[in-house]
């Protein structure tokens, strides 16, 4: 199957093109078809595996069908993300395969001042993509209209509706019209998780193209049996002498991060870490150094690297294990990756 063969609209299959997408993904071709006959869908796929465009390129395409509303033009796909980064990452995604279509997108999230986000909302916009918090700022504010929202979509869902975001959710939900096409999508979706979410969404389409808590086949794995004590100095070797040109290194607290990268740094490893304590700036700084290869090891936690799109990225470091399988998976679905990965 091709790209052709999902009967996308002209305009879309161009940006594809462009951005020299050819074969779908095992998430794409079960997945797009769904949505574009207005299924509400259940995606469960390792991260990496291109759920993004799984669900952009079908909202994409309804919205570009639908044509831009009379009067004043407000959104009509809301699309909910957990953190700052995917964010950026998902509306950067949206603009570039909408780019023919004259649809408009706006990201929106704390940590920057809400000044150009509010201007791009009253200039008029197709598709919001926002964390929960400031969406709620702009909503006290009433400087966004929910009322024409037709189509939700929850990403990296197993994260967004645990315990510290459901109320948020259930909030800006509560706002949007009932009729309306819903999609959530996760690398993982545990059963407590996907029971919650079933209940935002109309007689859904599971689709599952791998075991749930499954690492992606492509990531080769190692493991190094060492005392708490010698960890950072394993980490230095493996950089310095043990083949490991560059990677992201995961801690568990953010005050953990920070001191890595310490250790690294006066290792003489350039490092930058990236966790909640940090402002938005230093995050996108030390992101973008990263990507440009300006710094060797980027240090994260969970949270904050959560779906970040890291391209050709060779290793993976879990410093501090996670709890749950799930977050390791999330992990390790960051080398490895997908060629048609949005």
């Amino acid at each position: 199957m091709n790209f052709s063969d999902l009967e996308l609209a002209e305009p879309v299959l161009r940006a594809v093109t462009m951005e020299k997408y050819t074969t779908p993904s095992p998430i794409q071709a079960q997945t797009i078809p769904q949505l574009l006959a207005g299924k509400d869908v259940l995606g469960c796929a390792q991260t990496g595996t291109g759920k993004t465009a799984a669900f952009a390129l079908p909202i994409i395409h309804r919205l570009y069908e639908q044509g831009v509303p009379r009067g004043r033009r407000a959104p009509r796909a809301l699309v909910l993300t957990p953190t700052r980064e995917l964010a950026a990452q998902v509306g950067a995604s949206f603009n570039s395969l909408g780019r023919y279509t004259g649809l408009k997108t706006a990201i929106i999230f704390g940590g920057v001042g809400q000044g150009p986000q509010a201007a791009a909302l009253r200039s008029g916009v197709d598709v919001v993509v926002t964390t929960p918090g400031r969406l709620i700022d702009l909503m006290n504010q009433r400087l966004v209209d929910l009322r024409q929202i037709n189509t939700l979509v929850l990403d990296e869902a197993d994260h967004m509706l645990d315990m510290g975001f459901i109320h948020d959710v259930k909030r800006i939900i509560a706002k949007i019209p009932g009729e309306r096409h819903t999609m959530l999508f996760s690398a993982t979706m545990p059963k407590e998780i996907a029971s919650l979410a079933a209940a935002v969404l109309k007689d859904p389409v599971n689709i599952a193209v791998a075991a749930v808590s499954s690492a992606v086949e492509t990531v080769a794995q190692t493991v190094y049996h060492v005392e708490k004590a010698k960890k950072g100095p394993l980490l230095v070797d493996l950089l310095q002498n043990g083949g490991i040109k560059t990677g992201l290194v995961f801690s568990r607290t953010k005050h953990g991060a920070d001191k890595i990268c310490r250790m690294l740094n006066a290792a003489g490893i350039q490092s930058g870490a990236i966790h909640g304590n940090k402002s938005q700036s230093a995050r996108k700084q030390a992101l973008d150094s990263f990507k440009r290869g300006k710094l060797r090891v980027l240090v994260a936690t969970d949270i904050a690297a959560r779906g970040i799109d890291i391209q050709a990225l060779p290793h993976v470091v879990n410093y501090d294990l996670p709890d749950v399988p799930e977050t390791y998976v999330h992990r390790i679905g960051r080398t490895g990756r997908a060629v048609t990965s949005a």
